[in-house]
């Protein structure tokens, strides 16, 4: 179990587009939710979804099978790791989280401060 289930920031069902325009809404950046991932990938449960400076990003979240730990992104060396996705996001609502724009290859950081509900 990820920590996810009873957590108000998880949104189980929820979809890429629909959690993309509930964050929209919010307008405020450090919003934040996390959703199953669209693909049906254990390796890549789940997605971490950010509001910063008017964009949304999609930040994969993933199952290490030899640890049983979660990290964030691609893989990378000395990435962090956390046993639950709970702690991830506990992690980042105290240290920012760098956000990577994939289209221009920019970075910005924020914490995760807003827990957006999808209606």
């Amino acid at each position: 179990d990820a920590g996810v289930y009873s957590k108000a920031w998880y949104a189980a069902t929820c979809d890429r587009k629909t959690a993309e325009d509930a964050l929209y809404r919010s307008n405020k950046d450090g919003s934040f939710l996390v959703r199953k991932s669209s693909g049906q990938d254990s390796r890549q449960p789940y997605t971490l979804v950010v509001f910063y400076n008017r964009k949304v990003y999609n930040i994969p979240i993933r199952f290490i099978e030899s640890t049983r730990q979660y990290a964030l992104g691609r893989e990378k060396s000395g990435e962090e790791r956390f046993d639950s996705v709970a702690e991830i996001v506990e992690n980042h609502q105290r240290t920012s989280l760098v956000l990577i724009d994939s289209q221009n290859n920019t970075k910005d950081s924020t914490k995760l401060k807003y827990i957006v509900r999808v209606s």
